[in-house]
C-alpha cells in the first residue's frame, strides 16, 4: 500500500504528517511500522508522526506518535506543525481550534503564514527534585538549570535521569537550560525519540515557566529561548502560583511530500 505524507518542522522538531479525513490510515495499531517510518535510516525519518482526522466540534483532531511508534502526549513543536499543515489543506484559514490528547487547543498563523503560535494548556503545579523542577505542560518534563550548556553531554545526563528510579515507568522529557540575559538556550532528552532533539515545544514552555518563578516575574512573561534547531518564544501570564494564557510561538515549515511503499519498509 501507498501512503501519502507529508513533511513538515517546526525549529529543527521534524515529523510526517498524514491526512486522514478519509478514515484510511492503516497504522493506528501498528507502533512497529510507525516506528520503522520515524527511523532515519530505513524510512522517512522524523522525531514523530501524526494524523490528521476530523473531529465533531473542532476543525481537526490531533494524533501523535513518537518516533518509537507509540501514541504520546502532546507535542507543541508537532501542534504548529500540524496547524500549519491544516492550512495547506484549505480546512483553516488564519485561526483554528483543534483537539489533542491534552484537550482542546486554540491557534493563529501569521500574515505571512511562516509562523504558528500555539495556546497550551494551563499549568499551577510546580514540583522540586533537587535542584530540578518537575512539571507538565501537556508533556512531563524535568527542567534542570545549569551552565557551558554547549559542551554539556545532552545525551548521557539526560538519558540517565529519564531512566533512574523515580521515572522510568513513565518516562520523563529532561531539559537542560542556561541563562543567556535575553533569552535562554535550551537542549532537551525527549522520551520516546530517547535521544536528544533540535527542539520541544512542552519543554521550552515548562523551562520559559520554572525561570520566570525563579527570577520572581509576575504579570505578562515573555521569554525568547534559542535551541539547537532555532528561536521560540513563549508568552503566559503569572501570579506567582498559576500559569494562564499560555502560547508557544515559532516557524512551522513545510519540507517535502512524497508517497511511501509501507510493505517496503
Amino acid at each position: 500500500m501507498q501512503l501519502n505524507f507529508f513533511k513538515y518542522e517546526g525549529a529543527g522538531n521534524d515529523f510526517i504528517l498524514v491526512d486522514n479525513r478519509n478514515n484510511t490510515f492503516p497504522l493506528l495499531e501498528k507502533p512497529e511500522v510507525i516506528k520503522k517510518l520515524c527511523n532515519r535510516h530505513f524510512g522517512i525519518g522524523a522525531d514523530g508522526l501524526m494524523v490528521l482526522q476530523l473531529k465533531e466540534g473542532y476543525d481537526f483532531e490531533m494524533i501523535y506518535f513518537n518516533a518509537d511508534g507509540r501514541e504520546g502526549s502532546m507535542c507543541g513543536n508537532g501542534g504548529r506543525c500540524i496547524v500549519a499543515f491544516a492550512n495547506r489543506l484549505g480546512l483553516i484559514k488564519n485561526e483554528t481550534n483543534f483537539l489533542a490528547v491534552d484537550g482542546p487547543h486554540y491557534a493563529r498563523i501569521s500574515e505571512n503564514g511562516d509562523r504558528v503560535s500555539l495556546q497550551m494548556i494551563d499549568v499551577q503545579s510546580v514540583m522540586n527534585d533537587g535542584d530540578a523542577f518537575v512539571l507538565n505542560t501537556g508533556s512531563p518534563h524535568y527542567v534542570l538549570p545549569v551552565v557551558d550548556l554547549e559542551h554539556k553531554d545532552v545525551y548521557t545526563e539526560g538519558k540517565n535521569i529519564r531512566y533512574n528510579d523515580t521515572y522510568k515507568s513513565a518516562g520523563i522529557n529532561v531539559n537542560f537550560v542556561e541563562d543567556q540575559g535575553d533569552h535562554l538556550f535550551v537542549r532537551t532528552y525527549e522520551r520516546g525519540v530517547e535521544d536528544e532533539t533540535y527542539a520541544c515545544g512542552t519543554g521550552v514552555t515548562a523551562v520559559a515557566m520554572v525561570m520566570a518563578a525563579k527570577k520572581g516575574l509576575k504579570g505578562k512573561v515573555h521569554t525568547s529561548i534559542k535551541v539547537p534547531g532555532g528561536d521560540l518564544n513563549v508568552d503566559f501570564q503569572y501570579d506567582g502560583k498559576n500559569y494562564n494564557h499560555v502560547f508557544l510561538e515559532g516557524p512551522a515549515t513545510f519540507v517535502f511530500q512524497g508517497s511511501i511503499d509501507i510493505k517496503s519498509i
